[in-house]
């Protein structure tokens, strides 16, 4: 089931970034997002210490996604 989380959420995020509207781009942070825990998850109990940085990366910049594209008004693409 997490991978499965982490397969779906992952790739759709990444495509709706490339799509180019703002609605796709609001999606693409909300997804991205849900799909952080499993990645923290499964890289934090398989001791892949590399691979949970990473994923606190990625889950940082999907909040900066969710913060520019939901909360900033008026510095939208």
């Amino acid at each position: 089931m997490i991978q499965t989380v982490i397969l779906v959420s992952g790739a759709l995020a990444i495509w709706l970034t490339q799509l180019g509207s703002l609605r796709a781009s609001r999606a693409a942070c909300v997804i991205g997002l849900i799909g952080q825990p499993c990645w923290l998850y499964a890289t934090f109990t398989a001791g892949q210490w590399g691979m949970f940085a990473l994923s606190m990366f990625y889950t940082g910049a999907w909040l900066v996604g969710i913060r520019t594209y939901w909360f900033k008004r008026g510095r939208r693409a």
